[in-house]
């Protein structure tokens, strides 16, 4: 800080000495305002010893002068530039010792690198030598995509910052997770990125997940995506300069500028040019489409049975019941409460389910419980797979059980120490034989809050060192563990983190891992580690099916091992609205294909009509669980008549739409195509539908346009300039570009649209459960478009296998106004039939019927 800064805050500071906190406070503003000034002052770096190939560029970066506005410089830098594909390109700025941190390869595998040329690339990189500045272009158009001419690049121990232009009202969408409006705001807008423990998901605020990709889209002139490659917590700022020039600005309190630009130019392309990057999501099974019902508080196994009996009762189908922390004794992993969920009677009552060709899942917390006598901690203990203190013993906290301590899950033990844990108490022979595991709490979510904290409820006290962080305890030295000397604590740059300081309510950030990184740079992907670790003891546990996991806390690559739930959101009319746009940004922005809310939300008391909605939205979603918290009211779909007739409703239909639903969710695992979009991936050229999030499109086929407003039954929907069909009464239906009105919509009622253009195949009956559905015929919906045609397809397996082989169908539909036809692959044996073709848009509007039966067994079809 200058000396004539440090003077002016002596003076402001003095002349409050009587006000001790007045002081603190000037001391802590000058303090900013000199980091501040020392910013606008950086001259940045020089790009020297360039070196330039048909697929590569590298240089090295000298710093002009100091800046150190929030740490030191790091002085000497590398830059690297590489043409990885035709509409990838990959840019690396680090430190020329490759002592900061960087992503480790196994957490999150980098994509592989095609060496393209750059004369055939849709992306072109160029740079300024002195201040170094780069930009990128779409070469067919010269259009600038990405541009940090205006400030120097900063690149610090514990603070990096760039800025990038953006056109003027930019259309930017992503940087996850947040239940922020689905296009960002972009004056004076931050997103802050720090897995946090977040209840009741508030708006503009850093929640359970965090994903630095953007997807920019520019309308007629494409879409492109930015993803960095980087899990420090971090600020990225949306705003417009002095000079009136709209930015997006990261600022960072560690780790590389380790960028992936993508190319589109369709909006559908960046979403599998992402994939590409952070890995294809998993395929799930086909049952977990099914309905899941939960609820945190159900007091014994017993009550559990009663309400699986009741949804039966009632004529609701249910697929899975899920078990929350009651089961556990003492809300201790691996374990059954032994008086009210007593192991044997939890073993029938799964084995209950099985037999009526139902599932169950499970929840598992990473905090586990320090207690003499508790075998998973004595294990543990004994291949010493626990995050230690600086002290060399285990570092401690507090969650559901008491006292706890946290797996290490970079310790080369931990994997194996896991899965032994998870196939002992999950045995299908002598445990709880589950079908899938929930990893909750895995931000990781700390309820100790300060060095020292004591609960009552279990008359336990849990103390964490903090001390001074460890290099490294296993291996060789190896780069990129993170510079040394750094503050874990408290860096100068203060991230927008919900609850202040970055270890609050989480694990302290000066941890050390096993393989010498520390917390405060792996913080992002503890969760996703574990949810990966629970796949793989899954898939040890039975290697021939699909594992299901789902997990709240998420990092970019989550959806290669799990699905996600949004959290603990309320029974709020706005976090039903805000579930729409949680799931679009994950869906069609993140690469995580399944995905879905508490439905009539978990927090707080659920109403009648607006259970009764939200049980219609969440069956148009991908993931449709009923879950509440223990403080909750009950909310099972048989409670109210208005609820039980909508989910009755709902059910039926989401069931006979499964397999259009399992298609698109193929279609996510196979290219990265999204299984749910917003309307301006269809419509790229229509602004209307850039701002619109109360919408989606389902696969390609369907438009759901629920009503939104608090307790009513009219809705406004947009319908972009195409051929419409109502879902319900078949009715065609010009769109035109416009926004209409429908009045009268009832409780068990959510307006939907087919696409002109496109091929429906769906179940002629629902069922019970997703074994019974399965043996129940299709019809084939046509729906053609303005130039009389559509098209579609349909994929069937057998619904668990992790590996189908050849056991599988691809089917293709095409109708080309007057005859159709089905052509692809026939590897799956069934004898389930179409048994009718629903050609609609006939003269007058007509619907053709066209009976069947035909087989699935090859190619299929008729002419007018």
């Amino acid at each position: 800080m200058p000396v004539s800064l440090l003077w002016c805050c002596f003076l402001f500071a003095s002349f409050h000495y009587r006000m001790a906190f007045l002081w603190i406070a000037s001391l802590v503003l000058c303090s900013l305002w000199g980091a501040r000034g020392q910013t606008e002052r950086c001259s940045g770096y020089e790009a020297i010893n360039v070196l330039k190939a048909d697929s590569y560029l590298i240089a090295d970066l000298v710093l002009i002068g100091n800046c150190s506005s929030h740490s030191s410089d790091i002085e000497n830098l590398r830059l690297l530039v590489e043409y990885q594909t035709d509409s990838r390109l990959h840019v690396l700025i680090t430190d020329a010792d490759s002592q900061v941190f960087q992503i480790q390869e196994h957490v999150l595998p980098r994509p592989r690198n095609e060496n393209a040329s750059s004369s055939s690339s849709r992306l072109q990189f160029s740079f300024t030598q002195s201040p170094f500045a780069f930009s990128v272009t779409r070469a067919s158009t010269g259009e600038t995509l990405f541009d940090t001419a205006d400030t120097p690049l900063i690149f610090e121990t514990q603070y990096i910052r760039l800025r990038t232009r953006l056109p003027s009202n930019p259309n930017i969408y992503g940087l996850g997770e947040h239940s922020d409006d689905f296009r960002l705001p972009t004056w004076n807008y931050t997103r802050t990125l720090w897995n946090t423990e977040s209840p009741m998901i508030p708006n503009g605020l850093n929640l359970y997940g965090s994903h630095p990709v953007y997807f920019d889209h520019r309308g007629e002139s494409g879409t492109h995506g930015v993803f960095l490659r980087s899990s420090n917590g971090m600020d990225v700022k949306l705003g417009t300069s002095d000079q009136g020039q709209q930015f997006l600005e990261y600022n960072v309190i560690g780790g590389v500028f380790d960028f992936y630009f993508l190319a589109g130019p369709t909006p559908t392309d960046v979403s599998k040019q992402y994939a590409e990057v952070v890995g294809l999501p998993a395929f799930v099974p086909y049952w977990v489409l099914g309905f899941h019902q939960c609820k945190y508080g159900y007091k014994s196994i017993d009550e559990v049975g009663q309400v699986v009996d009741t949804y039966a009762a009632a004529g609701i189908p249910l697929e899975t019941m899920w078990g929350d922390i009651d089961y556990m004794s003492d809300h201790q992993d691996f374990t059954t409460d032994g008086s009210r969920y007593p192991l044997e009677k939890v073993r029938q009552l799964v084995q209950s389910l099985h037999d009526d060709g139902q599932h169950y899942v499970q929840i598992l917390d990473p905090g586990i419980h320090r207690a003499g006598g508790y075998p998973t901690y004595t294990r543990g203990a004994e291949q010493n797979v626990f995050l230690k203190a600086a002290d060399g013993s285990f570092y401690r906290g507090f969650q559901w059980p008491g006292e706890v301590v946290w797996p290490d899950w970079l310790h080369p033990n931990t994997q194996e120490w896991w899965t032994d844990e998870i196939r002992r108490f999950y045995d299908p022979n002598s445990g709880v034989n589950v079908d899938g595991l929930w990893v909750d709490m895995n931000e990781a979510s700390n309820m100790c809050e300060s060095t020292s904290c004591f609960a009552s409820t279990s008359a336990r006290t849990c103390v964490a060192n903090k001390g001074i962080a460890v290099r490294k305890r296993y291996g060789d030295p190896v780069p990129f563990l993170g510079v040394p000397e750094r503050d874990l604590f408290n860096p100068l740059y203060r991230i927008q983190n919900r609850w202040g300081d970055i270890s609050s309510k989480t694990l302290w950030t000066n941890i050390t891992n096993a393989d010498g990184t520390h917390q405060y740079d792996t913080h992002n992907f503890y969760g996703t580690m574990m949810a990966g670790a629970t796949r793989n003891a899954l898939l040890s546990r039975n290697s021939a099916v699909r594992p299901f996991v789902l997990t709240r806390s998420t990092f970019a690559g989550v959806g290669r091992v799990a699905a996600h739930w949004f959290g603990d959101n309320a029974s709020r009319w706005d976090h039903y609205r805000t579930t729409i746009r949680q799931m679009l940004s994950f869906t069609a922005l993140h690469a995580v294909p399944f995905v879905g809310s508490d439905v009539c939300g978990f927090n707080e008391n659920a109403t009648e009509k607006m259970c009764a909605r939200w049980a219609l939205l969440g069956a148009f979603q991908p993931f449709y669980r009923n879950h509440a918290d223990i403080t909750a009211n009950r909310q099972e779909f048989y409670l109210w008549p208005l609820v039980t007739q909508a989910a009755k409703k709902a059910i039926d239909t989401r069931y006979k739409l499964l397999d259009y639903m399992y298609t698109s969710l193929w279609k996510a695992s196979a290219d990265g195509t999204p299984n749910a979009s917003p309307l301006w991936f269809f419509y790229p050229s229509d602004s209307n539908t850039f701002g619109i999030q109360n919408q989606w499109m389902l696969g390609d086929a369907l438009l759901v346009s629920p009503v939104v407003d608090d307790d009513s039954q009219s809705v406004s929907f947009y319908l972009p300039d195409d051929i419409w069909y109502d879902f319900w009464t078949f009715e065609q239906k010009a769109g035109g570009g416009q926004t209409h009105r429908l009045d009268g919509v009832q409780w068990d009622e959510i307006p939907v649209h087919i696409r002109g253009g496109t091929i429906l195949a769906m179940r002629t009956e629902s069922a019970n459960t997703t074994a019974q559905l399965r043996e129940k015929n299709f019809r084939i919906i046509v729906a053609p478009g303005k130039d009389g045609t559509a098209k579609g397809e349909l994929y069937l397996d057998d619904g668990a296998s992790l590996d189908v082989g050849g056991n599988k169908s691809e089917i293709g539909f095409l109708w080309d106004g007057q005859s159709f036809a089905a052509n692809g692959t026939f590897g799956f044996e069934t004898d389930v039939k179409v048994e009718r073709v629903v050609v609609l848009g006939g003269e007058g509007g007509e619907v053709v019927t066209h009976e069947g039966p035909w087989g699935l067994g090859g190619e299929f079809g008729f002419h007018l």
